[in-house]
């Protein structure tokens, strides 16, 4: 199925899936949302734009995330050139190595960053906050689906 944008989603806790469904919903029918482990090299082939969402885990991006890059990386390599991208980042704490590793994962492939990144930190530092199941601020969500709005306007609109 071809589309304008992507969603390439992980979520342990509810938090990045909050944040995936919400991008999703500003994005409309120009989006089409898949879990990180579903994701298949036809499908980022066929896809004009990319908005990944993520956690970090353990200071780095989930492993999920990582191993659909992993699957993904060699079959679609020369073939998505400056395709334009964004990230939401889901984080206990600074989210920050999880999005550098997804930038450089993103320059091999020679995509194009269109939007700032976007980490949400959900404070989540003992044992059982980082367990437990996410809920995402208001405003928060709204940034996420104002986000997937601009993503696919600007596919739609041909200026990505």
């Amino acid at each position: 199925m071809k589309c304008k944008l992507l969603i390439i989603w992980y979520s342990r806790t509810g938090g990045s899936a909050a944040l995936a469904e919400a991008a999703e919903a500003g994005a409309g029918d120009a989006a089409r949302r898949v879990a990180a482990g579903d994701v298949t090299p036809e499908m980022i082939r066929a896809a004009a734009g990319y908005l990944f969402v993520g956690p970090e885990n353990l200071a780095a991006l989930s492993g999920a995330m990582k191993e659909m890059f992993d699957r993904c990386y060699y079959p679609c390599l020369g073939r998505i050139e400056g395709r334009p991208y964004a990230t939401i980042i889901c984080a206990g704490s600074d989210g920050e190595n999880a999005q550098r590793q997804l930038d450089r994962i993103a320059t091999g492939w020679r995509l194009r960053r269109v939007a700032d990144p976007v980490i949400v930190n959900t404070d989540a530092q003992t044992a059982e906050a980082i367990l437990a199941p996410k809920t995402i601020a208001p405003d928060r969500l709204a940034e996420a689906r104002n986000l997937g709005a601009a993503l696919a306007e600007g596919l739609t609109a041909g200026i990505f």
